[in-house]
């Protein structure tokens, strides 16, 4: 017995790794295996009953999954990243005024100095993008200025973060799509800013009051 722990002790295990991504065709059944991965990360694989089970593996706690991730719980204990939604629908005849549009109710404003027309912003965001469905305009040519702007902490200056500007012509009830990429700058606003979006027609676009509905998507940095 004694020898035969001294024989196991001494064993050497073959080398794990290939420089192969694996899959079923390469492994046989029962296969382990180390392998390097598309997202560069390497992961451990293993074959039974023809499927194939594979997590990937880290060196700085950075992990990478494949696909869905799905758990029974799951708590955040210091930082992650979502994207938050805002409702900023509002009735009027807008003329060729800038308008901040509402973050709460449905009053928009003429500047960013009213409790309904900014957000004070809790952690760090970039606006993803935005949604603009009005009703049917009497000049669908209107060009319509898009912009983002903030009041830093600490004083009352309103400064322009980014800008965008719509030159197709609007379709009636029909909703287009403002994105990142299309503002001149990165919109971003930094925690404990207030933040504004504003919008400013070229010509009158209609000569009666009319439905804005608006609805913006903005990339958050939670810091717990």
């Amino acid at each position: 017995m004694r020898n035969h722990l001294k024989y196991l002790t001494n064993i050497k295990q073959n080398n794990l790794y290939s420089s192969e991504e694996m899959h079923l065709g390469n492994m046989v059944e029962g296969q382990v295996s180390i392998s390097n991965n598309r997202n560069s990360q390497p992961s451990l694989n293993f074959k039974r009953n023809n499927l194939l089970y594979k997590v990937s593996l880290s060196q700085d706690g950075n992990m990478f999954v494949d696909k869905k991730l799905t758990t029974n719980s799951l708590e955040y204990t210091n930082t992650f990243i979502d994207y938050r939604i805002y409702k900023h629908n509002f009735s009027d005849n807008i003329g060729t005024t800038e308008h901040f549009i509402p973050w709460q109710g449905t009053g928009e404003q003429t500047g960013m100095d009213d409790a309904t027309s900014t957000l004070l912003v809790p952690f760090k965001m970039t606006c993803h993008k935005i949604l603009f469905r009005p009703e049917s305009f009497d000049t669908p040519t209107a060009n319509f200025t898009f912009k983002i702007k903030r009041q830093d902490s600490g004083d009352a200056t309103v400064d322009e973060v980014a800008s965008f500007t719509y030159t197709d012509t609007f379709a009636d009830n029909t909703t287009i799509e403002v994105k990142q990429s299309d503002f001149n700058n990165t919109p971003t606003v930094s925690s404990g800013a207030k933040a504004s979006i504003s919008i400013q027609a070229s010509v009158n676009p209609h000569g009666s009051s009319k439905d804005y509905y608006i609805t913006s998507v903005w990339r958050t940095e939670v810091t717990i």
